[in-house]
C-alpha cells in the first residue's frame, strides 16, 4: 500500500504508544495482530469508531457522512490524482472495474480542469484571454 512519508511517521508514533500501552497492560494484552486496539489490544468495538467520526466531522466542519462515504472520497481522490483504474482496484481492493463506477465521482472541479485544458490546447494560455481586435502582441 503506497503511503505518504507523513502518513509513515505519524503510524509509527502511534506505534510507540500502542508498545507503551501493551507495556502498561502486561499480562492483560491480548496481541491479535490490530493496528489500532483497546488499551488491552482487543478490537475497537465498531461503536466507538462511529462516533469517533461523527465528532471528527464536526470538529472540521465538513457535512455528516457514514463512515463508509470516506471510501467514496478516497476513490474519488485517487481518481482526481490521475491514478490508473488497475492501480486504484489495487489499493481499494477491487476485483471488478465497474466497482470505479459506483465509488468514483466526477467532481466540478474535475469538469472545469477540462475545460481548462482543452482552452489551453486550442488557445494557448487561456490566463491571457482573447486578444482584443487591433491590439498588438507583446
Amino acid at each position: 500500500m503506497p503511503l505518504p512519508e507523513q502518513l509513515v511517521v505519524i503510524l509509527r508514533q502511534h506505534k510507540e504508544e500502542q508498545d507503551r500501552e501493551r507495556a502498561l497492560a502486561r499480562h492483560l494484552w491480548t496481541d491479535k495482530g490490530y493496528v489500532f486496539t483497546s488499551e488491552t489490544g482487543e478490537p475497537l468495538n465498531p461503536s466507538t469508531d462511529y462516533h469517533h467520526w461523527k465528532r471528527l466531522l464536526r470538529e472540521a466542519g465538513i457535512r455528516d457522512g457514514r463512515l463508509h462515504d470516506a471510501r467514496h472520497t478516497a476513490s474519488t481522490v485517487l481518481l482526481l490524482l490521475g491514478v490508473p483504474e488497475r492501480i486504484v482496484m489495487a489499493i481499494m481492493g477491487w476485483s471488478s472495474t465497474s466497482m470505479a463506477q459506483r465509488y468514483q465521482h466526477v467532481t466540478e472541479p474535475m469538469l472545469n480542469d477540462v475545460g481548462r485544458k482543452i482552452g489551453a490546447a486550442l488557445w494557448g494560455d487561456v490566463g491571457s484571454g482573447p486578444e482584443e481586435p487591433g491590439e498588438d502582441a507583446a
